[in-house]
């Protein structure tokens, strides 16, 4: 069985196998099919930093179905006290969940919590690895996250302004070497509009990796 990879907007999206549902950066405003924290229900929800874009409806969710939110600790302990299910990590640790085995990345951004640091995360979910690097700069040390743990995927975002754009993104892809990426974060608002085939385009002739571009609302399946 595959996972499938359902894009809601910006930097959401769910990811499904085996009858279990993990969100990340659950920010649902404005997204194209309307979906309201009612609409979700999934079982864990990760979440990279606590600026509004990212955070999101992710108290709001996870009180409505029960779900654990996996994130830095200074954000479990603000969720926790707000009454919330939470499993707190911090970068460079690993939890073996019982959906497969989660490592922190940093992300070099702000965190959106005082004391805190920005995340990304490499799952391995039920035998499907991604990474998704939340709202990072590039780094160099991008290059050793697929050497601690490989992935197939990789989630980046090419917005610019806030994050990395399509010129730094390339350059990140060169460091991760992964199979494919899914570009996310851009386009939300004219401030990070970019043109996803033209990165496409960079990517595929700068490296190995093929880029698959998901429209907010769409389906995929991951490997």
């Amino acid at each position: 069985m595959k996972a499938r990879y359902h894009f809601i907007h910006h930097a959401c999206f769910i990811v499904e196998k085996n009858n279990t549902s993990i969100i990340f950066d659950p920010f649902l405003d404005g997204n194209p099919d309307g979906l309201v924290p009612k609409n979700i229900n999934v079982d864990y929800i990760f979440v990279t930093h606590a600026h509004g874009d990212h955070l999101g409806s992710a108290l709001e969710i996870a009180k409505n179905c029960d779900a654990t939110i996996i994130s830095t600790a200074e954000i479990c302990y603000m969720a926790e006290a707000e009454g919330c299910k939470t499993h707190a990590m911090h970068l460079g640790g690993t939890h073996l969940f019982p959906f497969g085995k989660v490592r922190i990345a940093p992300a070099f951004h702000g965190s959106g919590i005082a004391g805190g640091h920005a995340c990304g995360f490499i799952v391995d979910f039920f035998g499907t690895k991604f990474y998704f690097a939340g709202d990072t700069a590039l780094y160099s040390d991008m290059q050793l996250l697929p050497q601690l743990d490989p992935f197939t995927y990789a989630i980046l975002p090419i917005g610019d302004n806030f994050t990395m754009g399509p010129k730094d993104a390339v350059l990140a892809v060169k460091l991760l070497q992964p199979k494919y990426v899914i570009p996310v974060h851009y386009n939300t608002w004219p401030v990070i509009a970019q043109d996803p085939h033209a990165f496409q385009k960079d990517v595929e002739a700068q490296t190995t990796a093929k880029v698959i571009i998901v429209a907010p609302g769409q389906n995929i399946e991951l490997e």
